[in-house]
């Protein structure tokens, strides 16, 4: 019998995601690193392992700072850039490829930065699911001591991953590369985990976890997707009134629990019809849904495409 599973690590089941590390950039300011928009099906991260970075805001507001021990994930894979903050033409870098990670170095003598750049890989068809539900850039202060957990308990052990990160990408040792993905994807859940626990956790599904009058209902979701829930339903667990529920949802959540519903059921439905021969709508009714032809319209306003197409789709994939 499989132990009952919290909201995060169903999530994760559903939409699996796949860390790596691609760089660790060595750098004297004047520097600067300006990248491109990531694909659908990447999340883009930053570790700030020494010095300091600023981190521009694309919609124009105040840049950032980034300090020893900050995450910096940005959810909607826009473009982004970073720099020493000086104002100063940067120097040029250049790559130098070691046996398990490619280093960036440049010439610069001034105040010096080292950062780990990697990324989150998952399949496009669960980015609505992700990036939707998470902040467009969540910076995680793993130094803050006035986050819960920062001396202890998880706090302690995001210090602990991201040391041994360090550590790693600095020597080649055997099975190295293969150590420093499977730690860049131990990564996602625990920057999540203690995001959701500090004292202001981010909007997003974070903020929403991190109520605990809502989470109820968060976790139902996630844990019986198919499960015949109605706002009624929900705000029962919840042990508020329907327009509270929906109020205090939306508030934290920046979306409807029926919008998070929806979502999840699509994002299962997706899942289930890419790995099993099951009917449609047998599908649909593993996922809430009472009539094949509500699913179907369902599906293709979500997806874009009927069960059907999105099957053969997914089957000339595999």
């Amino acid at each position: 019998m499989s132990p009952p599973l919290d909201w995060l690590s169903r999530l994760l089941e559903m939409t699996p995601v796949r860390g790596q590390l691609d760089l660790r950039c060595y750098y004297g300011a004047p520097w600067r690193i300006d990248e491109k928009a990531s694909p659908d099906g990447e999340i883009p991260y930053h570790i700030v392992l020494s010095g300091s970075a600023m981190v521009e805001d694309p919609a124009g507001g105040a840049a950032q700072r980034l300090a020893p021990g900050d995450i910096l994930l940005l959810a909607d894979g826009g473009a982004h850039s970073l720099h020493d903050g000086s104002g100063a033409r940067p120097k040029p870098a250049r790559a130098r490829a070691a046996a398990n990670l490619v280093f960036s170095e440049n010439t610069g003598t001034g105040d010096r930065l080292d950062m780990l750049c990697g990324r989150f890989v998952f399949t496009a068809a669960h980015a609505r699911l992700l990036r939707s539900y998470l902040p467009t850039r969540l910076i995680v202060r793993s130094s803050d001591k006035s986050d819960a957990g920062a001396e202890s308990g998880t706090g302690a052990d995001v210090a602990g991953l991201l040391a041994l990160m360090r550590k790693e990408s600095g020597v080649d040792s055997l099975g190295g590369r293969a150590m420093l993905n499977a730690l860049s994807t131990a990564l996602f859940a625990l920057t999540l985990r203690f995001a959701s626990e500090s004292d202001e956790a981010p909007a997003g599904m974070l903020a929403l976890a991190g109520y605990p009058r809502l989470a109820p209902a968060l976790e139902a979701m996630f844990h019986n997707p198919g499960g015949p829930w109605t706002l009624p339903s929900l705000a029962s667990l919840c042990n508020m009134s329907r327009a509270t529920f929906m109020r205090l949802f939306q508030e934290k959540l920046g979306r409807s629990a029926s919008d998070l519903l929806t979502d999840i059921r699509m994002t299962m439905a997706s899942n289930e019809l890419r790995k099993t021969s099951a009917s449609t709508g047998a599908v649909a009714d593993m996922v809430g849904y009472q009539s094949e032809a509500a699913f179907q319209r369902a599906f293709k306003l979500h997806v874009g495409v009927t069960p059907a197409r999105w099957r053969r789709m997914t089957d000339l994939d595999k």
